[in-house]
């Protein structure tokens, strides 16, 4: 016996990579058999040329059939600093994939679709993070002040010094142009309000001397006279913290079919993981970001008017909400808050689920919520069909890099007179990071995501990606499970589905590698996912039809399969970024069979139905979806 265990391990050590092999080998037969693919579905890997392979930040489905994919400067400091900027096109139908020119860093923008099928982009990187490891010179924000309204305004170069009580000089980092000061008269009295402007300042002695923790003013050097006293800084603090990342302003519309950026009005704000928001007047709502020296904006939004394609202020729509908070549009023509955010914000602060009547600027709480603190890196999506105007929050995680996660979901009934959540039945596994799509045939698909932050430890494991994917069927308010994916998906992840009726996702950006220890690699991989129906046997066809529906009416479309059609849907398409997509819907048609094909009734609802690009499928009694036909609803 002394031999023969020895012999015996020996015998299963060498074995084992026959074993693995076997294992591998039956697992690529098994998911490969009919039998399989109609219960479970099937992944593919997509063939990615090398000059082609993006950190996909930002993916949106556009109505000429094509994905856009916006890496901007991909969360990478070197590509920020060089001013290497991408977008990407891919087809699905031919798989070619096309360079878009980018004008600036689109990394952690906002976007939304225009109802002329445009893609607003808005927003963006200015400055990227420096944390305070590698702060050497004390930095702030220097607020100017010109208190005089005669000589206009006043430019100071990059480069100007600002002389501290103490006699510390600190030197600004950008071009900055300060206005003149307002007069303004009531009754005998005339006031002057200051003109003011910001810009960062970096002490120019290295160290912790420079540091300067309370308010204070500060001379500008080389003014003399009026201008001394007219013209200086003041400063909060100026410390050696961690700076955050900076917002843009630079906002484009970008054009499906000239298939490039079109640039459009400044927005009125800097905005670093803002959302946008489609307002019942089609106008888009922008919310939320951090500004462009990295900090919270406090509930100061505003308003893209589309036909005048320019931002203006939105101060009667005061509301403070985390980054990339999920706004829904609802049927009585609200914003619901989900209570999904990506980020950043305060952790008690505008993180209440509620209905926002933006007619009004009122705020209706949604309680009910369970794990209501562990809404941040949530899934959110209005369930099909969109009449039953349900929203359910899936997953989620506490505040900042915490490893804590949940696998709570909880569904809205917005239709009630008080709604409020109630629990759904839980994910298999607690979840950040969750992509939802919906489906054609009224459920949804979840896929990757992973228990902890960015990826990272969960539970004495290196990395925690889910590589699991599943349905959820609203109405028997189940998941049933669908085909595991290969590559794992959490931060900067993205799904959609595409108008043949797949899915594909792409994206994600680790914080370790599978040894927990070293750093990540952006994950530039994309994999495709064909859902059961697609190997039910043949589909529909949807075929001759109008291109664009008025709201309310009734339009006709040819199809040899009117006896077997049973649903009609629109399906809103994607713009999605860290698990944030709040354009996707599906709403229900009505459908009768006429000769030659069939009719379909649009619902008479700007809240339900926004202007703009849908995807029309037309079901049959197995679930069975035809490929998509793209109509306008104007």
């Amino acid at each position: 016996m002394l031999v023969t265990v020895p012999l015996m391990a020996a015998v299963a050590v060498v074995n084992r990579p026959i074993v693995s092999l076997a294992a591998d080998r039956y697992h690529e037969f098994t998911i490969n058999r009919d039998s399989y693919k109609q219960k479970f579905g099937h992944w593919s890997l997509l063939r990615v040329p090398a000059d082609f392979r993006v950190n996909a930040i930002h993916a949106a489905m556009l109505r000429t059939g094509k994905v856009l994919i916006i890496a901007g400067s991909g969360n990478n400091r070197d590509d920020f600093e060089a001013g290497t900027f991408r977008t990407v096109l891919w087809d699905p139908r031919t798989d070619e994939f096309t360079e878009v020119p980018t004008p600036t860093d689109l990394f952690c923008a906002g976007h939304t679709f225009l109802p002329d099928g445009n893609l607003l982009v808005a927003g963006g990187t200015k400055s990227y993070e420096v944390l305070e490891a590698d702060i050497t010179h004390a930095a702030g924000v220097m607020k100017i002040k010109n208190e005089s309204p005669d000589f206009g305004a006043r430019t100071f170069a990059k480069g100007t010094r600002f002389v501290a009580g103490n006699g510390r000089v600190y030197a600004s980092r950008a071009d900055v142009t300060v206005p003149a000061a307002t007069k303004m008269t009531h009754g005998a009295h005339t006031m002057v309000h200051a003109g003011e402007a910001e810009v960062w300042v970096d002490a120019v002695d290295s160290g912790d001397a420079p540091i300067v923790r309370e308010p204070a003013q500060y001379a500008i050097e080389g003014l003399t006279g009026n201008d001394k006293r007219n013209l200086y800084g003041i400063a909060e603090k100026i410390t050696r913290e961690k700076q955050e990342y900076g917002g843009d302003k630079t906002t484009y519309e970008f054009d499906p079919v000239a298939e490039r950026y079109v640039r459009t009005g400044d927005m009125t704000e800097h905005r670093w993981y803002p959302t946008l928001a489609t307002m019942p007047d089609g106008d888009v709502l922008a919310v939320s970001g951090l500004d462009e020296f990295g900090r919270m904006l406090p509930g100061v939004n505003e308003r893209y008017q589309v036909d005048k394609k320019k931002w203006v202020p939105a101060p009667e729509l005061k509301r403070v909400f985390p980054t990339y908070p999920a706004l829904f549009l609802t049927e009585d023509e609200k914003l619901f808050f989900s209570g999904s955010n990506a980020g950043y914000g305060s952790d008690s602060e505008g993180r209440t689920p509620g209905l926002w009547d933006v007619a009004k600027n009122t705020f209706r709480t949604v309680p009910g919520l369970e794990d209501a603190a562990m809404t941040e890196t949530s899934a959110s999506v209005m369930l099909p069909p969109a009449q039953k105007q349900k929203v359910m929050i899936l997953g989620g995680g506490a505040v900042g890099d915490s490893p804590v996660s949940t696998a709570r979901t909880a569904i809205a009934d917005l239709s009630e007179k008080q709604p409020r959540y109630r629990t759904g039945p839980d994910l298999p596994a607690p979840a950040r990071y969750l992509n939802t799509v919906v489906l054609p045939d009224d459920t949804v698909f979840t896929s990757g995501g992973s228990s902890g932050y960015r990826g990272g430890p969960y539970r004495g494991r290196n990395r925690s990606d889910l590589l699991t994917a599943h349905f959820y069927d609203p109405a028997r308010e189940e998941f049933r499970e669908a085909a595991a994916p290969s590559v794992g998906r959490n931060y900067h992840a993205e799904a959609l589905l595409l108008p043949d009726g797949r899915v594909v996702t792409m994206g994600s950006d680790p914080i370790y590698d599978s040894t927990g220890k070293n750093p990540g690699t952006f994950e530039q991989r994309i994999e495709i996912y064909s859902p059961p129906y697609l190997f039910q046997g043949d589909r529909p066809a949807i075929d001759g039809g109008p291109r664009a529906i008025e709201r309310g009416r009734k339009a006709q479309f040819a199809t040899p399969d009117g006896s077997r059609i049973r649903a009609a849907r629109l399906v809103r398409p994607s713009a999605v970024t860290h698990g944030t997509d709040v354009d996707q819907r599906s709403v229900e048609v009505g459908v009768r069979r006429t000769p030659g094909g069939v009719s379909i009734a649009v619902p008479d609802s700007p809240g339900l139905v926004p202007a703009g690009w849908y995807m029309l499928f037309v079901v049959d009694g197995k679930g069975v979806p035809s490929k998509a036909r793209w109509v306008r609803i104007v």
